[in-house]
């Protein structure tokens, strides 16, 4: 195996990372540690709900999470490949979201989608989003009664804060 695979395969897994960072941001309502995972020039296509740069993007998921009654995304098959510097991906991934009804209600939101994605190592050596355009392959919006949502933790005291004491499950940017 040589130093160019060695080094494609840490790209890979860093570039995984990076992905999995991202849900747990949008999940935990994370916005601190959003911001850490798109370069200063990223863009961010969301369908028709956002199209823009990636900072105004974590200024609109930030005015959207206290609306979010519950978000989980679950990532799937991830195609990278890497470029050097650059890279360039595929993410599949099933997302659930509770949003108000607008009448006192909440509606389920299932959503499988795929994320088609550029990556860029910065200066720090870190991976990052530089452009991430999100395809909406399936989406179903349904009325949930008052039993699904009643039981739901409380995302203030989710115990991932304290039961996991690595520096990679704590609020805000990520932590070496």
């Amino acid at each position: 195996m040589g130093a160019k695979t060695i080094e494609d395969l840490l790209a890979k897994e860093a570039i995984r990372d990076l992905v999995l960072s991202y849900s747990r941001g949008v999940d935990r309502q994370d916005v601190a540690l959003l911001r850490d995972l798109y370069t200063e020039d990223a863009t961010d296509t969301h369908g028709t709900t956002f199209d823009g740069p990636a900072e105004a993007y974590c200024d609109f998921l930030e005015k959207s999470f206290p609306y979010m009654r519950y978000s989980g995304h679950h990532v799937c098959n991830h195609l990278i490949e890497v470029n050097g510097d650059t890279a360039h991906g595929e993410v599949y991934c099933i997302a659930l979201h509770l949003l108000p009804d607008g009448s006192g209600g909440y509606l389920e939101d299932l959503l499988t989608v795929r994320y088609i994605d550029n990556y860029r190592r910065c200066e720090d050596g870190r991976w990052r989003f530089s452009k991430r355009t999100v395809t909406y392959d399936f989406n179903v919006r349904r009325p949930v009664g008052e039993d699904c949502i009643k039981d739901l933790p409380d995302r203030g005291k989710d115990p991932s804060y304290s039961q996991l004491a690595s520096p990679l499950f704590q609020r805000g940017g990520r932590h070496d």
